[in-house]
């Protein structure tokens, strides 16, 4: 329905600036060919421009390599007392040999390592994240993370059982000032 209604909008611009054209070209007045040429100039410029801004606004398309990396919580989603021991307490990696390494931390000291293996569904445009945790695992890996895209980025949230939400984002753990 979208195409159809754009080539009839185009076909009536077109007709228009043949008309405009014919006035012009009887009358003899350049005024006429400049404001066809503004106004066409005007809708290309205004095309690039929306696509320009769809690339912008578009969210991040993910795929399996996407997720390969290093995680930290996001103390910026929920700053705070809270969101600082998270930080200094979890993280985890994903590894290109599709393993996971979820890490119980004190601070920079790695206190217990959790091992799993990921995979990827691909229902949608974007892959989702699969993780299989070997036995024991840790509470916070009991389901499957829920990834909200952005435009250049992603995160991952976590439904803890003690901690409810917990937002981890892609990048190394660095000591909290």
């Amino acid at each position: 329905m979208g195409n159809f209604l754009l080539l009839i909008v185009l076909f009536v611009f077109l007709i228009v600036t043949i008309v405009i054209l014919i006035i012009g070209g009887i009358t003899k007045k350049k005024a006429y060919g400049k404001a066809v040429l503004y106004f066409w100039g005007g809708l290309v410029i205004l095309y690039f421009a929306s696509y320009a801004l769809h690339l912008i606004n578009a969210k991040k398309v993910l795929e399996k390599e996407d997720f390969y990396g290093q995680y930290t919580i996001d103390r910026n989603y929920f700053a705070g007392k809270q969101a600082d021991w998270q930080y200094n307490n979890f993280r985890f990696e994903i590894r290109d040999n599709d393993s996971i390494y979820f890490y119980v931390t004190d601070g920079p000291k790695i206190i217990e390592t959790y091992k799993g293996k990921i995979s990827t569904l691909a229902p949608y445009k974007s892959a989702r994240l699969v993780i299989k945790m070997e036995q024991p695992s840790h509470h916070i890996l009991t389901t499957n993370p829920t990834i909200y895209r952005e435009s250049w980025d992603f995160f991952m949230v976590f439904n803890s059982p003690k901690f409810s939400n917990m937002y981890f984002r892609k990048g190394k753990w660095k000591g909290i000032d």
